[in-house]
């Protein structure tokens, strides 16, 4: 059982190379439409990112068991 702990957490690890290679390939999202609240999409692309990599970062985090 404590070997598939393990791999459950770098399963979880790995969600923290999603907003790299989000942001990493930038003819994904260099584009001026659509636009969002006056922002071109290249902007708002890469703020969006902003909660979702915190969010993808907390779930790595709980993924370790807490050391004491």
């Amino acid at each position: 059982m404590r070997a598939l702990g393990a791999v459950m957490i770098k399963h979880r690890l790995w969600l923290l190379l999603l907003p790299l290679f989000g942001l990493l390939i930038v003819p994904l999202y260099n584009f001026h439409e659509p636009g969002l609240f006056g922002f071109p999409f290249f902007y708002w692309y890469q703020l969006a990112w902003v909660p979702v990599t915190a969010f993808l970062t907390w779930i790595a985090y709980r993924s370790y068991p807490d050391e004491e």
